[in-house]
């Protein structure tokens, strides 16, 4: 899961970074680890900088850092790791210079990294583990192929030759935006539509026309982009850099399927956010519809045990108020959350995580006294946190603890984007419901059925409903896309942080050679 962006500006004047890192704040939730933002100018000079953290600790506070990325086009990236290393080496944009200086940014996982890696050889180059690097080193390869030459004119054909390699090559999920100096922006989406990608135009005051990529709508939204539209699976949309030209829009690939990833609408997205016609705010509410039925089916008679519903917030906050206006209970927000630290579904290590959780959440001791309460979530992974917030609402003086998750029982990896290594870490894995409603030390515990959350995303799609299923292998262990390809459960190895952010600062001119400075620069603490 991670959080891809671009820009191309009519105005060549213009520059794309103060809006690339505007985006990149309201796409924070999508990764937490690293981040970066690449541009070019109309010149075909090309400017990056990325490491580790939050997008605005990368870039500082005065905007220092955004104001020496020049240039109307752009790519940003916000990282959350499911390959290679956690360090700034593997923070996006990843670039190549030859035969055309080209950046990519990727949101998913390609599980035949192996497989690639023996097609390329010597021809991949990395810098680390990163799959997604492995893309761009096959799509640099066909451009070699095709007697590409830096500084002659490119023909679209040729790009969608190479385009069509990666899709020929890669097995697994990726929506990838891609920036190649001095021809223009171009964003992609798997064969199965795995992970989002969407596009929209900003009509200017002089006439000209912005377009940007993101994985979630509410980027657009918020900077003013209309005619909001999801690349399709197979699909490449291609905005060359020359103002006359408009989108063009190409199948590379035939669509396979047209499968989200459901976790997008149960926990990843933010609720502003609407994907391939359905609205993630009203997906939630069906899913608290749904969780309340489930309940009020399993307590039968004894329903009125139920004092108060809450929410563990606060991707769960709709489905929780749903849940309760259904079950007619009294709706409290007995959870507080601290805002300023990150969601613990994706901070790395047990005990770290364990950590956050009582630094995150906090309990209103007069919502819990001498009160049986419902405590729902969007979702039970590990148990880490739904264990550590049990113990919280017990400490806090609740009587009964109950607990119930709007998804089904995670019993096995996802495989497209989240870093979840071995399925035996999964605290549903191989376990009844009762036995994990033991491990995590509640009195009752109601899984949403799978059936159910399907249900409730379909009954939120726009007029459109062009997706009628979904990829849900997390669930079901039955995958959308073919293992047989040399999969391997991706892993993520740690390194120790230096506190340091890597500034790669590329200037370069068409039909000259490449001039590359690296410096390090501190961010402090």
């Amino acid at each position: 899961m991670c959080g891809i962006l671009g820009l191309l500006l009519g105005n060549t004047k213009s520059a794309a970074a103060p809006e690339l890192l505007e985006a990149g704040i309201l796409l924070q939730h999508r990764g937490q680890d690293a981040a970066g933002i690449a541009t070019s100018d109309k010149f075909g000079r090309s400017y990056s900088h990325k490491g580790d953290g939050l997008i605005a600790e990368v870039f500082g506070t005065t905007g220092d850092k955004v104001s020496e990325l020049k240039g109307p086009m752009g790519l940003g990236h916000l990282r959350y790791p499911t390959a290679g290393l956690r360090h700034c080496s593997e923070a996006q944009p990843f670039a190549r210079q030859y035969p055309l200086e080209t950046y990519l940014v990727h949101n998913g996982n390609i599980i035949n990294t192996a497989e690639l890696q023996n097609h390329l050889g010597a021809n991949a180059p990395r810098v680390g583990g990163s799959d997604s690097e492995l893309l761009l080193c096959l799509f640099i390869e066909q451009l070699k192929r095709e007697n590409v030459v830096q500084g002659s004119p490119i023909d679209m054909h040729v790009i969608s030759n190479a385009l069509a390699k990666i899709y020929e090559l890669s097995e697994g999920s990726f929506a990838c935006a891609m920036m190649i100096s001095g021809l223009g922006l171009l964003g992609f989406r798997d064969s199965h539509g795995i992970k989002p990608l969407v596009y929209g135009e900003r009509q200017n005051a002089d006439g000209s026309i912005d377009y940007m990529l993101s994985s979630e709508s509410i980027a657009l939204n918020k900077l003013d982009f209309k005619n909001i539209r999801d690349v399709q699976p197979g699909e490449a949309v291609i905005f060359p850099i020359t103002a006359v030209h408009k989108p063009l829009v190409k199948r590379i690939s035939p669509a396979l399927s047209y499968t989200p990833d459901i976790f997008e609408y149960v926990y990843f997205a933010r609720p502003e956010s609407v994907m391939d016609g359905i609205s993630v705010h009203r997906s939630r509410q069906k899913m608290g519809v749904g969780i309340a039925k489930a309940v009020k089916s399993e307590f039968g008679d004894s329903l009125d045990e139920i004092d108060v519903v809450m929410a563990v917030p606060e991707t769960s906050n709709t489905c929780a108020l749903a849940a309760a206006q259904y079950l007619n209970k009294t709706y409290s927000h007995g959870l507080v959350k601290n805002r300023y630290i990150f969601r613990t579904f994706i901070t790395p290590g047990q005990s770290q995580r364990r950590t956050n959780v009582w630094r995150k959440i906090t309990a209103v001791k007069e919502e819990f006294e001498n009160r049986n309460v419902l405590l729902i979530d969007d979702s039970i992974v590990r148990g880490t946190t739904s264990k550590e917030i049990v113990k919280i609402a017990r400490n806090a003086g609740a009587k009964k603890v109950f607990f119930a998750s709007c998804s089904p029982p995670i019993r096995y990896n996802h495989i497209y984007g989240i870093n979840l290594s071995k399925k035996e870490n999964l605290i549903a894995f191989s376990k009844t419901t009762q036995e994990v409603c033991q491990d995590l030390g509640c009195d009752r515990l109601v899984y949403l059925p799978l059936e159910s959350l399907i249900q409730s995303c379909l009954e939120a799609r726009d007029t459109s409903k062009r997706v009628d299923s979904f990829e849900i292998g997390v669930f079901t262990g039955e995958y959308i896309t073919d293992l047989k390809k040399s999969f391997t459960v991706p892993t993520v190895k740690p390194v120790n942080r230096t506190l340091k952010a890597e500034v790669l600062y590329t200037v370069t001119k068409l039909e000259t050679e490449l001039r590359t400075v690296v410096t390090n620069v501190d961010i402090g603490v």
